[in-house]
């Protein structure tokens, strides 16, 4: 590949480059990226869900520490023989009937079980209120990491976009100094070859930035043919950072306890648990229960027995009008044990909820020092690339002078600006890995991320 099909293959990028920003004008902050992703997140909507599911059961369990009413109304009609009531004979007569009643059912006492439920009930709502808030906190964070990482890949896209031209201009005077008779044209082709290369890793480093962008688009839910351009700091290093110094593990466990939405969730489960065993307990034993009704009827062959006149229908009502109230104490004896084996499930309900947020408490605290020590090993990364970074840039420089005075040969040259490509890479790699730590653990200690 000569030198002018490479350059006008790396035309080509510059100007698919420069076309991204004039369709994409409107920029997409960090904030406004949580904030879309909040509203069009499937997995919070479903989390939402679970929340409204459990406040319905809560509000149903209060009601129902209201006594049952119900009403019913009943009316029929026959035709064919009966015994007339006047002389006990069978006639052919049409017979129409109704009847209405109104009940009432309610507990008096039944050892608190219902109280129980009801508590239960409403320690599970605001338990999936925490995990409502955990699956928005995780989204949050999810975004923040994957709008890090298109800040990264953006980073990278300019150190091989500044590689390639680094690598063109070494050509282009290159191939001034082979017509002059100053090199021989092998250099010339090998740096051809570089350049073949480098533009190569641009087309990667690009690709790359998309796939960060359809990452993240994925998280806010965004249709993948929307534009999206990401609001680039002007300096990443001017990013605020907790010095790592004040991110003790044992100390951003310790507040995580009290501001992680899992270990609120996980305590308000086992409080749930301990209520539906108490309600599951209080079954075994007997329950007071009031019950109370009205009824009355009407038939249109029902006969005064003195006059043989039909009685009306608001007498027939009235004195067919009945009243009833009574007690009922329901009394467990015997059903397959299946009450006891309820009581005993409950119980062990409670206890695999407790192992559950020690758990979830001791992953907690193993993420928190992982993270921890990553933070410290990114840390010492970084300032060792950064180092190297000098150093690479110095040797290129030198070689540089030496190229272009024909000291040098080109395999070491490029070997030369290779190193300091790596070196450069290495370091914005470092740079961003090292943000991803520590916002890692200020989110473990405070469930916020900010950039």
């Amino acid at each position: 590949m000569r030198i002018s099909q490479i350059a006008g293959v790396f035309l080509l990028y510059c100007l698919l480059a420069n076309i991204t920003p004039a369709v994409a004008q409107d920029t997409w902050s960090l904030q406004r990226c949580v904030d879309y992703a909040m509203k069009n997140s499937i997995s919070v909507k479903q989390q939402e869900v679970q929340k409204r599911l459990s406040e319905l059961t809560y509000q149903q369990s209060r009601l129902s520490m209201i006594p049952n009413f119900s009403a019913n109304v009943n009316a029929g009609y026959s035709d064919g023989r009966i015994a007339s009531i006047q002389d006990n004979a069978y006639i052919n007569q049409s017979i129409f009937n109704a009847s209405g009643q109104f009940n009432m059912a309610g507990d008096i006492f039944n050892w608190f079980s219902k109280r129980n439920t009801i508590e239960a009930n409403r320690l599970d709502a605001e338990s999936n209120s925490f995990l409502l808030q955990k699956a928005r906190n995780d989204l949050a964070f999810n975004v923040a990491t994957s709008f890090l990482q298109i800040l990264l890949k953006n980073e990278q896209l300019k150190v091989n976009e500044v590689q390639v031209k680094q690598t063109m201009s070494n050509l282009e005077n290159t191939r001034k100094l082979v017509i002059a008779g100053s090199v021989p044209e092998s250099n010339q082709a090998d740096l051809e070859a570089q350049l073949a290369q480098d533009s190569t890793n641009l087309v990667t480093a690009r690709n790359d930035v998309i796939l960060s962008i359809l990452q993240i688009k994925a998280y806010l839910n965004l249709g993948f043919d929307i534009p999206f351009a990401p609001e680039i700091p002007a300096n990443i290093a001017s990013l605020p950072i907790t010095p790592l110094s004040e991110m003790d593990p044992e100390m951003v466990y310790s507040a995580a306890l009290t501001t992680y939405p899992q270990a609120k969730s996980d305590g308000l489960k086992i409080k749930s648990a301990m209520s539906a065993y108490r309600s599951t307990k209080g079954q075994l034993y007997p329950a007071l229960t009031i019950g109370g009704g009205l009824s009355t009827s009407y038939a249109n062959n029902y006969y005064d027995p003195l006059t043989k006149k039909l009685i009306s229908f608001g007498q027939q009502i009235d004195n067919t009008f009945n009243k009833n109230i009574g007690l009922g104490l329901r009394i467990p004896i015997f059903n397959g044990y299946q009450q006891r084996t309820n009581v005993a499930k409950a119980k062990l309900n409670v206890y695999n909820l407790e192992l559950t947020r020690d758990q979830d408490n001791l992953k907690l605290r193993q993420d928190i020092y992982t993270a921890h020590a990553n933070a410290v090993a990114a840390l010492q990364k970084y300032n060792a690339s950064a180092t190297g970074v000098m150093a690479a840039q110095k040797a290129y420089d030198f070689a540089t002078k030496r190229f272009n005075l024909g000291l040098m040969n080109t395999i070491d040259y490029i070997t030369t600006q290779t190193k300091l490509y790596k070196a450069q890479i290495d370091k914005v790699s470092a740079q961003y890995d090292y943000i991803f730590k520590m916002k890692l653990l200020e989110f473990y200690r405070d469930q916020k991320i900010s950039l």
